[in-house]
C-alpha cells in the first residue's frame, strides 16, 4: 500500500477512487475461499462481503470498480445472490440506478443454505442407505440365506450404522437450524465403531 494512501487512512480519510481497502480485500478473499468449499462461486462470497462490509447500499458499478470484475460477472453474481436471498436490490429515491445491500443477519443466511442444501443431501443419503438395505435383502433372497451370509451380515450391520449416523446428522442439523445453537454434550456417547 502506498504511503499516501496509508497516511490518508490514518487520518480517517477514504482513499480516492473505488478500490478495496486492504481489510475488505482480506475478508472478501477469505469469504470467497469459504464459499468455494461450500460449493458456491468465489465471486459470490466476495461480492456479498463487500456489500456486507460497506454498511450502505452500493451500485453494480461500485462493485465492479472495487472488485475489478466485469459487468457481466457482477450482474450474474448479484442475480445468484438475490435468488439465495442474501442480497437485496434497493431503489434510492431520486436515483435511477439500482442499489444492492447484503443480508446482515449472517445466521439467517447460513441456516437457509443448511436447510436447502445440506439437509437435502442428508435426507437423500438416508433414502439411499435404506434402498441399499432393500437391495441387500433381494440379493440374499436370490442367492439363498446361506450363500454369502457373513458378507450380508457385515453389510447389514454397517449400513444400519450409516443410517444411524445420517439420522443423527439430520437431527443435529435440524436443532442447529431451528434453535441457532447446538448442545452436543451427549455426542461422545454415540459410538460409531462399536457393533450393536
Amino acid at each position: 500500500m502506498g504511503e499516501g494512501i496509508q497516511a490518508r487512512e490514518q487520518a480517517g480519510e477514504q482513499p480516492s477512487g473505488e478500490s478495496l481497502w486492504e481489510s475488505e480485500r482480506i475478508v472478501s478473499d477469505t469469504i470467497g475461499r469459504l464459499m468455494v468449499l461450500w460449493g458456491f462461486k468465489r465471486n459470490m462470497g466476495r461480492v456479498w462481503t463487500v456489500l456486507y462490509l460497506a454498511g450502505e447500499p452500493l451500485t453494480a458499478k461500485q462493485l465492479r470498480e472495487r472488485l475489478q470484475l466485469s459487468s457481466g460477472a457482477v450482474s450474474m453474481t448479484l442475480g445468484e445472490l438475490g435468488r439465495w436471498g442474501v442480497v437485496r436490490k434497493l431503489w434510492v429515491q431520486g436515483d435511477r440506478r439500482d442499489f444492492y445491500e447484503a443480508e446482515a443477519n449472517v445466521w439467517k443466511m447460513v441456516s437457509r443454505v443448511m436447510r436447502e442444501r445440506e439437509r437435502a443431501e442428508i435426507v437423500q443419503a438416508i433414502e439411499a442407505f435404506e434402498d441399499a438395505l432393500l437391495a441387500l435383502e433381494r440379493q440374499v433372497a436370490a442367492r439363498g440365506r446361506e450363500a454369502g451370509a457373513a458378507r450380508a451380515r457385515v453389510q447389514r450391520e454397517r449400513i444400519h450404522k450409516l443410517i444411524e449416523l445420517a439420522k443423527l446428522g439430520r437431527t443435529m442439523l435440524d436443532a442447529l437450524i431451528s434453535n441457532a445453537r447446538l448442545d452436543a454434550s451427549w455426542l461422545p456417547r454415540f459410538k460409531l465403531g462399536r457393533s450393536r
